[in-house]
């Protein structure tokens, strides 16, 4: 039976009610079938409501499990993977479907692609002309080690996170980043062409209008997230075991006021020739980053990794309450050997703000038995090996 529909939640901050939400709205798999997804060659598991505990050593499928449920969520490897990279090996192709029960009731949805990257969505059944009317159907967080990345990488990674959290979160964010993308691809086509045959520069001014009117959207609500939860930001670090200051901004060329479409069609203006000579468009919101300082100082620079580690599950806290806040509902928490390279303290207080949060459905995987939390031991639990789920650990 589906859990009751909740009301749209309104919240003053990302500590938000947790309890009474829970009470309320949260989104659970009751059911998952995986077929061919990496090194999962057959796969079918009924979930209870508190979710399960998955035990298996690494390279076994645990990981792969994990983002099998993620990609019901994005539609696309949260490893940045491309969809013909997923189908298993002398497989033709890859499918996942997933019963999701949430505050709208209960829904089965389907996603899977084929070698050649053809991607086939469904909901209930039916296939989805556009699949973007799925994406977000089923709200999760995936928490693992990897998630370093997330500060001692590059831009790239930071602004992937706020557009993935946006995206999924925000339908006006969502159709901003389409159109801005796709405007991006063909003024950057159109400006290789013009260095290529040295023509002039009227097919890439085209294209600029768009750019600055979906990328100022993109920037005014990247901004309204980074100032809503920067002080939220802040605190995990803290409670987490940072004694330091940890700061989370949102770091951009263009101004802070409510002119930043002017500003951004001023600067692809100025940058037109530059643009030219080097093939690439060097203005706009796909050049910004997610600004992450310990005491003053980038934190890729001076943290250390267990630093970086502890911003990285900052990140996915403020990501977790995002998914709480705007969809009202508790999202399904995808763990993967989520305290490793923590020392012990750390931890433990990682744990406990999962629980301050509030925990929905769970699914946990780890190396070994007596890695499960205490708090957890009341998963049914798993075993996986060579891509095989069984129950009993």
């Amino acid at each position: 039976m589906a859990d009751a529909p909740a009301p749209p939640v309104a919240r003053e901050s990302g500590r938000d009610d947790a309890h009474a939400l829970s009470e309320r709205a949260r989104t659970r798999v009751a059911e998952l079938s995986v077929r061919d997804f990496r090194n999962l060659e057959r796969v079918d598991v009924s979930l209870p409501p508190e979710g399960i505990a998955i035990v298996g050593e690494n390279g076994q499928g645990k990981t792969s499990f994990l983002e099998a449920v993620a990609y019901v969520e994005q539609l696309r490897s949260v490893r940045g993977a491309r969809d013909r990279d997923l189908v298993r090996f002398d497989a033709p192709a890859f499918h996942v479907m997933a019963v999701v029960h949430g505050p709208d009731g209960a829904t089965q949805l389907g996603a899977g692609a084929d070698r050649a990257g053809r991607k086939k969505v469904t909901r209930d059944g039916v296939e989805l002309s556009r699949i973007t009317d799925a994406l977000g159907a089923l709200p999760s967080v995936l928490v693992a080690p990897r998630d370093v990345a997330l500060v001692s990488d590059g831009p790239a990674e930071r602004r992937r996170f706020l557009d993935i959290t946006l995206a999924l979160t925000s339908p006006r964010y969502l159709r901003a980043l389409r159109h801005y993308r796709s405007a991006l691809d063909r003024r950057n086509a159109a400006l290789r062409e013009a260095l290529r045959h040295r023509r002039g520069a009227d097919a890439v001014s085209a294209w600029e209008p768009a750019l600055a009117e979906h990328g100022a959207v993109l920037v005014s609500e990247r901004r309204a997230w980074v100032e809503r939860h920067a002080a939220e930001f802040t605190r995990l670090s803290h409670a987490i075991g940072e004694p330091g200051t940890a700061v989370l901004s949102y770091a951009t060329s263009l101004p802070p006021d409510g002119a930043v479409e002017d500003a951004l069609r001023a600067a692809l203006d100025r940058l037109r020739e530059h643009d030219l000579r080097r093939g690439s468009t060097h203005a706009g919101p796909h050049r910004d980053d997610l600004s992450l300082t310990l005491d003053g100082r980038d934190l890729r620079v001076v943290g250390s990794a267990g630093q970086q580690r502890t911003g990285a599950i900052a990140l996915r806290l403020l990501e977790a309450a995002t998914l709480r806040e705007r969809r009202a509902t508790l999202p399904v928490l995808l763990l993967d050997d989520p305290f490793a390279e923590l020392d012990n303290r750390r931890a433990a207080r990682v744990l406990d703000l999962l629980l301050e949060a509030g925990v929905g459905q769970v699914v946990l995987c780890v190396p070994r038995p007596e890695e499960i939390p205490a708090r957890f031991t009341r998963l049914a639990r798993y075993r996986i090996a060579g891509g095989v789920l069984a129950a009993g650990a």
